[in-house]
């Protein structure tokens, strides 16, 4: 028999007029959205919808963009497909999708921490002074050497994501990050280059964030979770409420180790890994990562009908 894995995707997974199709023919999409936008107190939809980009793009904003759009794809999957999947996995902001749909996380609760969560992130550090990179065609050994390399007097800078074999995201300083590009060239990388985010997530430039997190995350009901659920640091299972809120505050400043995660699908059995989300980032990832898998995604209606008119054999 078979087995599915679902993974939610994180923060650069969004784009103005995302899940449009989708919204036309399952008025559930806007029904998610609505129910945020209430407890956000403006319209997400419309953000989603209409942009402008800039405004999506700001890490408070994005958060809960994505995250009420995967959950909304989770219930279209979920009310008309029998089969229930093995196990989920959310990347970095992903990961709260996940305990929302495995019933650990109420959705309103969720979208008030995400929300929040982006704007600690976006208070930690000044503008203009973090920032992240991808460097793509150096095992990982390497990009740790040449971080640690980069840095000067009190800077930081260490690897922020492990997406896929060979690709690595650094965060820290700026500064930093512009030294060890050259570095990154220098060693042989394919890619070395800055990313359009100001927010260097994922490092320990996001502690001061990651204890006003903790302090929120203390006053949420968090349940275990009725499905499995992998944690982002330590690719092992959430099973109690505490496991949850100490790996929600420490993936903030600890590095997301995606490549792990996928191979602990395969671990599980996991035949078939689904992107639920309106994007196929981490599809694009996991192909690099786990060539025995069966990849699909729900990025677009086309894709998302697929699927559901999948005939699954599921234990």
């Amino acid at each position: 028999m078979k087995k599915i894995g679902i993974v939610f995707p994180g923060q650069g997974s969004q784009t103005v007029g995302m899940l449009t199709d989708i919204a036309r023919e399952y008025s559930i999409v806007q029904e998610v959205y609505r129910e945020a936008s209430e407890i956000l107190g403006y319209d997400l939809w419309r953000l989603v919808s209409e942009g402008p980009a800039e405004e999506l793009d700001k890490t408070a904003q994005t958060q809960p963009a994505l995250l009420a759009g995967s959950y909304a794809i989770w219930k279209i999957l979920f009310n008309q497909v029998k089969h229930k999947p093995s196990l989920l996995a959310g990347h970095s902001l992903g990961e709260y999708t996940a305990l929302v749909c495995a019933q650990a996380l109420s959705f309103a609760d969720a979208i008030r921490l995400v929300a929040a969560r982006g704007r600690f992130m976006q208070e930690a550090v000044p503008a203009g002074q973090g920032g992240l990179a991808a460097i793509v065609g150096l095992d990982e050994n390497t990009v740790r050497a040449i971080c640690e390399q980069a840095v000067s007097g009190a800077e930081v800078l260490s690897p922020a994501n492990f997406n896929s074999h060979g690709q690595v995201v650094i965060a820290g300083h700026r500064t930093a990050i512009e030294r060890a590009l050259g570095l990154a060239g220098k060693a042989g990388a394919k890619i070395a280059k800055l990313l359009p985010v100001s927010v260097p997530s994922h490092c320990v430039l996001m502690k001061p964030a990651a204890d006003r997190l903790a302090e929120l995350l203390a006053t949420i009901d968090i349940q275990k979770p009725k499905f499995s659920v992998l944690s982002n640091v330590d690719v092992t299972l959430y099973i109690r409420p505490e496991e949850i809120r100490d790996g929600l505050v420490r993936q903030l400043y600890m590095p997301v180790r995606w490549v792990e995660v996928v191979h602990e699908f395969i671990n599980h059995g996991v035949t078939y890994l689904v992107e639920c989300g309106p994007s196929r980032v981490l599809t694009g990832l996991n192909r690099r990562i786990g060539a025995e898998l069966t990849l699909m995604h729900t990025g677009d209606l086309r894709s998302l009908r697929e699927l559901l008119d999948t005939e699954f054999e599921i234990e």
